[in-house]
């Protein structure tokens, strides 16, 4: 019998980092050298102990999220008259996804999908959650039975925070603090003002007044001035929320949700005053996305200070993309928030770990914010139940080796409109756009404005595609809520519920 011997680094964690196991065999026929090699292996095995000790064998996790930023708005992606240097410089010292989708082009859907794992559709949630929170459906939220990527990653040892944004339901169940994140300040609607006053919640009861007070951890926060400024604000809780981290054995997940972005657009002057060349809308929004620039950088201080900075994967992205009418640019892409062709739900993208992700990278295949779940789940070495179902994949060693994690799979979006349902649909170059009732087919690798419609020179390729995503979504369900009246009328009267005349192949203007 054979036996063996390792280092006594975890065999997950080398597979995290793409780092086989040492295994030496010290049978008989191998007798003659196993000493020498058995000295080898264990000055090997001191070696990465002493290593291991000066840092956390798991990553600590910063995903940053930011609310409504358009494609071509980060100097990484190609914006002149909006400087983003921290970004840029991280993209620049990691990898820049080009491709990068999340699976809804409005904010509440594509958040739920981001920390579940799971297409929206597939749970009742296609829609925002309705303004009205007091209404027919206050009760409504993401269930707590979806087990978040929040909740699997503090099961397996991380000290978990969220600051900003929620938007996933405002009812106890719901909140943050019982969704797998210690640590919470932000606000539980859609969004709040940049600036005050603010008011008490009970002065107001609905969670999506833009004036309520944030809270953290369930109390008001009133110490806010009206000169203090939201993006600021939650920077500065990012930042002693990585500063106490630093102070424990546990790695953490921070979650940084920020509105910005998102109207209603405010800027302060001293930020504003960077872009003198610009006028408007425009400027109040490059005003914003600098603030946040600046304020990502001061998470970054914060690691690097604090000694975290070497062992921290930062994942930045956006959940949806810019709206042209309030001062966003989604170039080369075509459309916007709320649209199915790109520039709706294609979005800037990059990861940064040092040492671990090579500098300088790109990677053009398509990923998608479905992948995060499983992907940072198994470099946090953390259990996913087995009863959970995930609509993404690990893409963690295909991103590394640069090959596609994703060849021959299809992607896709679904929008309901008051009378039809919008349809983006992506596998390898192709896409497919369901608009104003008529099918298009592109093909992004040439024409990434999606201009040149091919459905007519590839009819074939166009039924494959309609066929596998009406195929996909058989596994719809009916919406638990609906983000306007309107909606809920439709549904009711039968015109939605299975996409009536989606998919029927008509291309013809």
């Amino acid at each position: 019998m054979e036996n063996h011997l390792a280092t006594n680094f975890r065999e997950p964690t080398a597979r995290a980092a793409g780092i086989a196991p040492i295994v030496v065999s010290t049978s008989p026929a191998a007798s003659a050298v196993g000493a020498k090699l058995l000295a080898v292996i264990l000055t090997m095995t001191a070696t990465f102990t002493c290593t291991a000790q000066d840092s956390p064998a798991r990553p600590n996790i910063l995903l940053i999220l930011a609310d409504d930023l358009g494609y071509g708005d980060v100097g990484f992606n190609g914006a002149t008259d909006i400087r983003t240097p921290t970004l840029d410089q991280l993209a620049a010292d990691g990898i820049v996804f080009t491709s990068a989708y999340v699976v809804h082009p409005f904010c509440g859907p594509s958040r739920m999908a981001l920390l579940s794992g799971r297409y929206p559709y597939e749970f009742g949630a296609p829609f925002n959650l309705p303004d009205d929170s007091s209404g027919q459906y206050r009760d409504q939220g993401i269930s707590p039975d979806e087990t978040l990527i929040s909740t699997v990653l503090q099961d397996a040892g991380y000290r978990t925070g969220v600051m900003g944004k929620w938007h996933l339901g405002q009812q106890p169940e719901f909140h943050p603090n019982r969704r797998g994140f210690e640590d919470y300040f932000g606000f539980l609607g859609g969004g709040i003002l940049y600036f005050g006053p603010y008011k008490a919640n009970n002065e107001k009861g609905n969670v999506w007044d833009y004036k309520r007070f944030p809270e953290h951890n369930g109390a008001d926060v009133t110490s806010l001035t009206e000169s203090d400024y939201m993006t600021d604000v939650l920077s500065g809780e990012g930042v002693r929320f990585i500063n106490g981290a630093s102070r424990s054995e546990r790695p953490f997940f921070l979650f940084m949700s920020y509105n910005a972005p998102h109207t209603v657009l405010a800027a302060k002057e001293e930020d504003m005053a960077q872009f003198s060349n610009l006028q408007g809308k425009r400027r109040i929004y490059a005003g914003m996305v600098h603030a946040l620039d600046r304020g990502i950088n001061s998470l970054v201080d914060a690691l690097k200070a604090s000694g975290q900075y070497d062992n921290t994967l930062i994942v930045f992205f956006s959940d949806n993309g810019g709206r042209a009418d309030q001062g966003a640019s989604n170039l080369p892409l075509r459309g916007g928030k709320g649209d199915t062709y790109e520039g709706g739900y294609r979005t800037p993208m990059f990861f940064h770990w040092p040492g671990v992700v090579q500098a300088g990278q790109r990677y053009d295949h398509p990923v998608t914010a479905l992948d995060f779940y499983p992907t940072l789940a198994r470099l946090a070495e953390a259990d996913i139940p087995t009863a959970k179902h995930l609509d993404g994949k690990d893409i963690w060693e295909a991103v590394l080796a640069g090959e596609n994690a994703r060849e021959g799979e299809l992607i896709y979006t679904v929008r309901h409109q008051s009378s039809s349902t919008d349809v983006g649909a992506r596998k390898d170059q192709w896409k497919i756009c369901h608009k104003n009732e008529k099918w298009q087919l592109f093909n992004l690798h040439e024409d990434i404005g999606e201009t040149n419609d091919l459905s007519a020179k590839y009819p074939e390729r166009l039924k494959q595609m309609v066929a596998e995503v009406e195929q996909l979504c058989q596994a719809h369900t009916r919406p638990l809520w609906f983000d306007n009246a309107n909606q809920a009328e439709q549904w009711k009267s039968n015109r939605l519920p299975y996409f009536d005349g989606t998919f029927s192949l008509r291309t013809d203007p």
